[in-house]
């Protein structure tokens, strides 16, 4: 897809707090300026937002993810999404490239709340027109949203980067079955079998792997393990260890959000049979976070063009997750 501008008189692009260099870098492939957000907080720690441009009859794109810290920043995308309406803005677009909520997507226990479903009926009352984000946690959650909704794809960006790689001798490994579906579109596309570990979870940060289920890995050197999400990593732990008993000798991990929570970078990074960690930069990583195992690649391309294509009134199922 071209990198072609859109009319930059016809559109406000803003950022929230959570990444503002994924939402310049977006706006730098749309050629339309990223317009200021002035954010500061009362004595009382109340937040007060002002958007530094007009808005009225514009199509209006905030750009924000829910990652840490995680309720500040859905309170300042609500805001700012009820900013844009109040100004009169055609459109308001919320781009949420980690849409953190999406774990919480089913009635597992008793008297919780169902949060990826609350937060959607947040984004719509407070004025979202429209929702775009990436790798959503289910199939389900997309169901949650009353306003047209695109669950975008990072498989694009990760077969870029794959086609420079030898993949030899891998095999392509989801943590758990519920991810089994993703991975097995994806090791479609790389030409790979795939299979997928057997998952317990005990805990947030504690899970149990019994085994695995699908192509036998024995016989496999090299192991691609490939996840939405890695927060604490206990997930991709415990799946190490049952591919390396299984004489898995390499493994690269592969994840679309790198949250990295509690020192979850920190306990991947010096298992010796991990020698690469792939993420996205739908969750920003500070400089000083960053580990020589690691590697971020851009996906503002695919918001940038997803962007493009639905101002164009253009079909973007090619960029969906569900897409082949």
């Amino acid at each position: 897809m071209e990198n072609s501008s859109i009319p930059a008189d016809e559109v406000r692009f803003f950022s929230g707090s959570s990444n503002p260099k994924l939402a310049e870098n977006i706006a730098s492939r749309l050629g339309v300026p990223l317009d200021e957000t002035h954010v500061s907080r009362f004595s009382n720690d109340n937040m007060y937002i002002q958007l530094g441009a007009s808005v009225r009859y514009r199509r209006v794109y905030i750009v924000q993810s829910l990652s840490q810290p995680v309720n500040d920043n859905l309170m300042e995308l609500l805001m700012m999404i009820d900013i844009a309406r109040g100004a009169a803005a055609s459109e308001v677009h919320a781009i949420i490239p980690y849409y953190s909520f999406g774990r919480s997507d089913k009635k597992d226990a008793p008297r919780i709340s169902i949060t990826a479903r609350l937060v959607a009926d947040l984004l719509q009352t407070a004025g979202a027109t429209h929702v775009m984000s990436m790798m959503l946690h289910s199939p389900q959650v997309h169901g949650f949203f009353g306003i047209p909704t695109d669950p975008l794809s990072s498989r694009l960006v990760f077969k870029e980067y794959l086609d420079t790689c030898d993949l030899s001798g891998t095999i392509v490994v989801a943590p758990d079955m519920g991810q089994a579906k993703s991975a097995a579109r994806f090791a479609r596309t790389l030409g790979l079998p795939v299979a997928a570990g057997n998952k317990e979870r005990i805990s947030d940060t504690e899970v149990a792997i019994g085994g695995l289920v699908g192509n036998q890995v024995k016989g496999h050197k090299r192991a691609l393990i490939y996840d939405d999400e890695i927060a604490t990593g206990g997930s991709i732990l415990e799946l190490s260890r049952v591919l390396v008993h299984e004489g898995i000798e390499d493994i690269m991990v592969m994840c679309t959000h790198g949250v990295f929570s509690r020192g979850g970078l920190d306990k991947l990074v010096v298992v010796p049979q991990i020698s690469e960690i792939v993420t996205t930069d739908t969750v920003y990583i500070a400089a000083e976070k960053m580990h020589p195992k690691l590697r971020v690649l851009s996906v503002a391309k695919v918001f940038a063009d997803a962007i493009r294509h639905n101002f164009n009134h253009e079909s973007i199922s090619d960029l969906f997750v569900f897409g082949e």
